[in-house]
C-alpha cells in the first residue's frame, strides 16, 4: 500500500513541488524509476539521470529543484530524506509474540509474553529479555545476559554470558557478542590462556552487521556507546570502548583496549592498533592503518591508492631506497653548507 506525496512530504518535513495526490509505492534509482516510484538525488555524479527520469517524484536539494522534470520533495539533506522515506514505505515486518515449540527457554530465564522466540533458539538460565524483543531462529542468549526492549536479533546470533544489550538494538545474522578476547601469555614459547572475566555492554539504538564479533573484556568491560552503527565482518577486541554515534564500515579490525571517541567514522578495511586513543569526530578513510593515538578531529588516511602494476613496482622499488636517498641528500646539503 502506497503513500500520497503530500503525506510523505509532511512526514519528511520536505517542501513539495507537484501534485499532492500522487501515489508513491516504491523506491527506485533515477535511471530505472517509473510510475509510482520515488527516487532521490544525493550525489552529483547521478545528476545526469535527473532530466530523463520517469519517477513519479524525486527527493533532492534546493539547488537541484529547477532541474527536476517531475514532482519533487525538497530537503537540505536528500539522503536523510531517502532513509526516512524508505522506513515509511518498507516498514519492518511484524512478528507474532510467543515461543516456538522447538526453542528452549530455561525456567530461570525472564521472558515476557510480548517477546518472540524463533525456532531452535536457546535462552539460558538467568537471561532476561525486556518487552517486545525478537529472538531469531538458532540464536543463543547466554547465562545472565540481558536484552533491552524492542531489540531484534536475526538468525544464529550468539550472545555469550553476562552481556548487556540496550533497547532497540538490531543485530544481524551470525554476530557473536561476548566471546573470549585474545588474551595469552608466553611461557618459554608456550602460550598460556588469560581468562577473560569482563563483559560486553552495548548501549541503546545500536546496529551490528552480519558476522561481526565483539570480544568480552579481559578485566574491564568492552563498551559500545549509544547509536553506534557497525557493518559486517568487523572485529572488536577486548576492552575496546567506542563512543556514541560512531559508524564503522565492513572488515575493520580494532585491537584490544583501543578507545574510540564519539561521532567518528571508520572506513572499510581500516586497522586500529591496541592501547591507543582516537578522539571525538575523527574520520578514517578506507584501509587506513592507525598505530598511534589521534586526538585532533579531522580526516585521516594512509596507504597507497591503486595504480597500474608497472607503476606500483617502480614506486615500490624506489620506496625501498628512500632511507638511502635521504642520507645522500643530507650529506649533499652538509657539503654545500660547508662550502658556503
Amino acid at each position: 500500500m502506497g503513500l500520497v506525496l503530500k503525506a510523505l512530504a509532511d512526514a519528511l518535513g520536505a517542501v513539495l513541488q507537484g501534485d499532492d495526490d500522487t501515489v508513491i509505492e516504491r523506491l527506485a534509482p533515477l535511471e530505472t524509476a517509473g510510475s509510482g516510484d520515488l527516487s532521490f538525488l544525493a550525489n552529483r555524479r547521478y545528476a545526469k539521470h535527473l532530466d530523463t527520469t520517469a519517477a513519479s517524484a524525486v527527493i533532492l536539494a534546493p539547488e537541484d529543484q529547477s532541474l527536476c522534470p517531475v514532482a519533487c520533495l525538497v530537503l537540505d539533506n536528500p539522503y536523510l530524506g531517502y532513509a526516512r522515506a524508505a522506513t515509511l514505505l518498507y516498514p519492518p515486518r511484524s512478528v507474532s509474540a510467543g515461543v516456538h515449540q522447538t526453542a528452549w527457554v530455561s525456567p530461570n530465564a525472564v521472558v515476557p509474553r510480548s517477546a518472540a522466540i524463533g525456532p531452535h533458539a536457546v535462552i539460558e538460565a538467568y537471561a532476561r529479555l525486556d518487552e517486545d524483543v525478537v529472538i531469531g531462529a538458532g540464536c543463543v542468549i547466554g547465562e545472565g545476559s540481558a536484552i533491552g526492549s524492542q531489540s531484534t536479533l536475526s538468525a544464529n546470533v550468539t550472545v555469550c554470558r553476562d552481556v548487556r544489550i540496550g533497547p532497540r538494538a538490531r543485530i544481524h545474522p551470525g554476530v557473536v557478542i561476548g566471546a573470549d578476547g585474545f588474551g595469552i601469555a608466553n611461557d618459554a614459547g608456550v602460550w598460556v590462556k588469560v581468562p577473560q572475566v569482563g563483559r560486553v555492554v552495548i548501549g541503546a539504538d545500536v546496529e551490528i552487521g552480519a558476522n561481526t564479533t565483539i570480544d568480552r573484556g579481559a578485566l574491564e568491560d568492552t563498551v559500545i556507546g549509544d547509536g553506534v552503527k557497525i557493518d559486517n565482518q568487523v572485529q572488536i577486541g577486548h576492552n575496546v570502548r567506542i563512543g556514541d554515534h560512531t559508524a564503522i564500515a565492513g572488515c575493520v579490525g580494532i585491537a584490544g583496549s583501543a578507545r574510540i571517541g564519539a561521532r567518528c567514522t571508520i572506513g572499510g578495511g581500516a586497522g586500529i592498533s591496541g592501547h591507543l586513543e582516537i578522539g571525538d569526530d575523527v574520520h578514517l578513510t578506507g584501509a587506513t592503518l592507525v598505530h598511534s593515538s589521534i586526538t585532533t578531529p579531522g580526516i585521516y588516511s594512509s596507504g597507497m591508492v591503486a595504480q597500474d602494476n608497472a607503476s606500483w613496482r617502480k614506486n615500490t622499488a624506489r620506496l625501498r631506497r628512500l632511507d638511502e636517498m635521504a642520507r645522500r641528500l643530507r650529506a649533499l646539503e652538509e657539503q654545500v653548507g660547508s662550502n658556503e
